[in-house]
């Protein structure tokens, strides 16, 4: 991480071992991406009644957080700050 402003692991959903590891060996802004996959998934699921969006989705960057990241890039974004919004 010499010389790095910040480290950025993606897919995150995936990785989730990884951005524990990397937030345990580093002090540097750790970031995580949310891929275009991951959030087509959850969609695509919710579309066919298989699972509720909001808490999918949710779930999903809870557990990107807990895992270390301090930034989640994510196509949820402008929804995750609405549904945050309303609790």
């Amino acid at each position: 991480a010499e010389g790095a402003d910040m480290l950025m692991v993606k897919p995150a959903g995936a990785y989730l071992d990884i951005i524990s590891a990397a937030r345990a060996q580093h002090d540097l802004p750790l970031a995580a991406y949310q891929v275009s996959g991951e959030y087509a998934m959850i969609k695509a699921a919710a579309q066919n009644g298989w699972i509720d969006e909001r808490r999918a989705a949710l779930e999903s960057l809870i557990a990107i957080k807990r895992a270390g990241a301090d930034m989640i890039i994510t196509y949820y974004a402008k929804e995750a700050v609405r549904w945050l919004a309303q609790e």
